[in-house]
């Protein structure tokens, strides 16, 4: 028992650093939390900070959700859950999963607040299942290429992964937590959905000054 809950607590702190907004102060001076949609995710840095901040921001963001999931999987294949009694001890990278996907939006380092959790939860995903997490990696790909919406290719891409994982025959948890993740991260999405009904979201490629005017409204 206390395995796990070291696990857990270490797997929170870890998916909740702020890499987004650490990064918009170092590089430009700003709070991104100010600017555009006021996420601290990879998108939001990527159009207030630039692109090289947001593929930095991206892959460590990404990585939040890897490396804990990974320790779990670790631990488990190596009896170390075995003390528990509440739940099954090949459950734990899928709780540890879902410890990442919401540290990363209700950071304790930001007043409990954050990213989407698009790519920490892609992150988990390539931990869970790396195929799995390729396939669902190369569908936000493919509709953000042809939408150029990454809103829409993060939310398509996350309704997609429990049907990959359940092909894939990955465990029961794990399609599960699949299907978790596609209603926190649309949750998540909630104000983009607004804006894209209304025709004010932003696309990639748009001018950064028309990007902030658009989500502002």
């Amino acid at each position: 028992m206390l395995n796990a809950l070291l696990l857990m607590i270490g797997s929170y702190f870890i998916a909740a650093m702020p890499f987004g907004y650490w990064t918009g102060k170092v590089a430009k001076g700003i709070d991104v939390r100010e600017h555009g949609s006021g996420s601290t995710g990879a998108t939001n840095v990527f159009r207030t900070v630039g692109k090289p901040a947001g593929v930095f921001v991206f892959f460590t963001d990404v990585f939040k959700g890897v490396i804990p999931v990974l320790i779990a999987k670790y631990m488990e294949s190596h009896g170390c859950f075995t003390d528990l009694t509440m739940v099954p001890p090949e459950i734990m990278p899928a709780i540890v999963s879902v410890v990442c996907l919401i540290a990363h939006s209700k950071s304790i380092f930001l007043n409990w607040q954050g990213g989407k959790s698009a790519a920490t939860g892609l992150g988990t995903l390539f931990a869970l299942n790396p195929m799995g997490g390729l396939c669902t990696f190369v569908t936000w790909l493919t509709i953000m290429f042809v939408t150029k919406y990454v809103s829409v290719a993060s939310i398509g891409a996350v309704a997609l992964c429990g049907i990959y994982f359940w092909l894939l025959k990955s465990p029961p948890a794990d399609v599960l937590y699949c299907f978790f993740g596609f209603v926190y991260v649309t949750y998540r999405h909630k104000s983009n959905i607004q804006r894209l009904l209304k025709g004010t979201e932003p696309k990639i490629g748009q001018k950064k000054a028309a990007t902030e005017s658009a989500e502002a409204k």
